[in-house]
């Protein structure tokens, strides 16, 4: 069984065991999460899709551990006018375990 689900404005494809990372969650870590915005819930050939959300579907999860993701350089080059900017960025995560798809 799986599920599409919709957190931190991006959408991810689930099945119950799978370790997710997902936008930073205000959770602590070992609490238990209700993620109720359900875009599709799917057992084999019959899938059910929602208009935009499947009615009376929600995915249980485990808070896992919080961090931050690896480094994205950005570097900007105007050539020949001797200018060059660096900087870089980290993104928060929080990791979950997907538990049950109800």
């Amino acid at each position: 069984m799986f599920a599409v689900i919709k957190t931190g404005g991006k959408q991810y494809r689930v099945n119950a065991g799978d370790h997710v990372k997902v936008e930073s969650l205000p959770n602590e870590v070992g609490q238990q999460v209700t993620l109720s915005e359900v875009l599709a819930v799917g057992d084999g050939a019959q899938v059910r899709i929602g208009a935009p959300l499947v009615s009376g579907a929600a995915v249980l999860a485990t808070v896992l551990a919080h961090g931050r993701h690896a480094k994205v350089k950005i570097f900007k080059m105007r050539r020949r006018k001797h200018f060059q900017k660096h900087a870089g960025h980290r993104q928060n995560f929080t990791e979950i375990r997907i538990d049950s798809i109800a």
